[in-house]
């Protein structure tokens, strides 16, 4: 199973927040299981916020909603259902980029696939319209 957790900050200076105005987390830094709790206090979420989920150009794409089904768990998890991992292809043990826009109260969960077709881009433009 994908989850997303809020854990304690990660200590590693490559997840802590930068000057732009999005918060990168990278889920499996130090210990697969934590999460950059950086994140959802920058959107400040927290336990029991309902939420929306949706697809988009391949990313999972996620706000605050009154109506969402979905919650941010007692502990400070956001699961991602299995109906919403499939929507991208996520299977247990995939590794996803996380990129908050707290200005937005928007998370982006990019999965292996919409990474790879970003970085393929940027790869051809770079090349002059060349294979990467």
């Amino acid at each position: 199973m994908v989850e997303l957790l809020a854990v304690r900050r990660c200590p590693c200076r490559s997840c802590r927040r930068h000057a732009g105005t999005m918060v990168y987390g990278r889920p499996g830094c130090h210990r697969q299981q934590r999460q950059n709790r950086t994140i959802i206090r920058a959107l400040g979420w927290g336990p029991g916020f309902r939420l929306h989920i949706r697809e988009g150009s391949g990313v999972i794409v996620v706000r605050l909603d009154r109506q969402g089904v979905f919650t941010i768990t007692g502990q400070g998890h956001l699961h991602l259902p299995a109906a919403v991992r499939h929507w991208c292809g996520l299977t247990a043990g995939d590794r996803v980029l996380l990129a908050g826009h707290p200005a937005d109260g928007l998370l982006v969960v990019h999965p292996p696939a919409a990474l790879d077709a970003m970085v393929v881009a940027v790869h051809v433009d770079l090349l002059g319209g060349g294979k990467a």
